[in-house]
């Protein structure tokens, strides 16, 4: 059975489109701003009060902030440099494709193919930076704090997947979940006999987690949800050609817990593997879309579901607590699984739609429920235990956030 889309559904998807691309366009422009925003204060102060300042370097501090936005943005550029060739016709929302609107593949990543798919979103190669094809609405789309907020996290989750300075972090949740998918699959000690079992990744993020799964040899798709993430993953992922391509500055836009200016100015180097350099005949894809539309639609009875038992394992890192519904969570995720599957799991319970303003329902259990809603819907869980970590954290700030997470394996019983 497909899913159809309204033609309102369809222009909202289209807006919300345009919407993240105006962001990204106007990244410069937002953060220079509010850098230019600790200039204007200076002139507030004494003239002694700004000598002192100027025997700091404080305000050759701020022309440095202004060269590493502008380099972000040159790199945001080219993440939607040629926006039209998403699967969106941003000018005329109304004209869209169905198909375009809901949930498709992304890309499909399999060792140096790519294909395209509905709601597909490649970019070219050679990127432009004539910005004429950009639609009245993200002309005249101002970008909110939130928005911004999401881009610079966005930044963020290139140090996190793709960098030198994230591998302790991320080695710290990937390691765990990979050596149990591996151990669930002993009797495949090789990469050359995972190439049956397949792997779900959700929530992938900009990729990391579902690649290195793929590395090891498993049929694996990541399937993510955020625009931003969306956009950023195919740059990485299919428009990468050497180790180090790119350099971000993404902790430029926050001042505070620095003990020296080096914590907010180091330059990144992304990415710190090829990704293109997956052994031959790789099984690695990315698809777009919302979870529970793509892996958990409603059928009538006597259709075939097309994901029911397709998976042998599921992978969740930080997405759990992304449910307004926990309970279709877990029984989307028994139900996809093959007899004897395994979902590995590891995260916090942030949960996201907490006291929201959008009227959207949530459901928030505390971590003992979840164990036991998941033994209640089919799943046999072992191997528990919490494991502490940091998420996006700047490892050289004043301050960080350590989460005491959650990790299981659970078998479908």
């Amino acid at each position: 059975m497909s899913q159809t889309f309204s033609d309102a559904e369809i222009e909202e998807e289209q807006k919300h489109f345009s919407n993240v691309i105006a962001t990204f366009q106007q990244y410069a422009q937002y953060s220079l701003a509010a850098n230019n925003r600790r200039r204007k204060d200076i002139y507030t102060l004494s003239q002694g009060d700004k000598d002192l300042l100027d025997v700091l370097g404080y305000r050759q501090k701020l022309q440095e902030v202004d060269r590493a936005i502008l380099a972000n943005a040159e790199f945001l550029k080219l993440i939607v440099a040629n926006p039209e060739i998403f699967g969106h016709d941003l000018d005329s929302p109304k004209d869209a494709d169905e198909d375009k609107a809901g949930c498709g593949t992304l890309h499909e990543h399999s060792h140096g193919d790519v294909h395209s798919h509905s709601h597909s979103h490649p970019h070219p190669h050679n990127h432009s930076h004539d910005h004429s094809n950009v639609s009245q609405h993200q002309r005249k789309y101002k970008p909110t704090d939130f928005d911004m907020d999401k881009l610079r996290s966005t930044l963020k989750q290139f140090v996190r997947d793709w960098s030198q300075e994230g591998k302790e972090e991320r080695e710290t949740c990937y390691m765990p979940m990979k050596d149990a998918l591996v151990a669930h699959f002993s009797d495949k000690p090789s990469p050359e006999l995972r190439k049956n079992i397949r792997v779900l990744v959700p929530g992938a993020g900009l990729g990391r987690l579902a690649y290195d799964v793929a590395n090891l040899g498993f049929a694996c798709q990541g399937n993510e949800f955020s625009h931003y993430m969306l956009l950023a993953s195919y740059l990485i992922l299919n428009r990468t050609d050497t180790i180090g391509q790119y350099t971000i500055y993404p902790y430029v836009h926050s001042f505070s817990n620095l003990p020296d200016r080096d914590a907010m100015l180091h330059p990144v180097k992304i990415p710190d593997v090829l990704p293109s350099a997956l052994p031959a005949g790789s099984n690695f894809s990315l698809v777009a879309g919302d979870f529970e539309e793509i892996y958990g639609a409603e059928y009538e009875e006597g259709d075939v579901e097309p994901q029911a038992g397709q998976w042998d394992a599921v992978l969740t890192c930080f997405f759990i607590d992304t449910a307004k519904n926990i309970v279709n969570y877990l029984r989307i995720i028994h139900r996809i699984l093959a007899p004897g599957g395994v979902w590995i799991n590891m995260g916090p319970l942030l949960w996201h739609f907490e006291n929201n303003a959008t009227n959207d329902p949530s459901i928030e259990l505390d971590l003992e429920e979840v164990k036991i809603l998941a033994r209640k819907i089919g799943f046999v869980i072992s191997d528990e235990r919490m494991i502490d970590t940091t998420y996006t954290s700047n490892s050289r700030s004043m301050l960080g956030y350590v989460y005491k997470t959650a990790f299981w394996t659970a078998t479908k019983a």
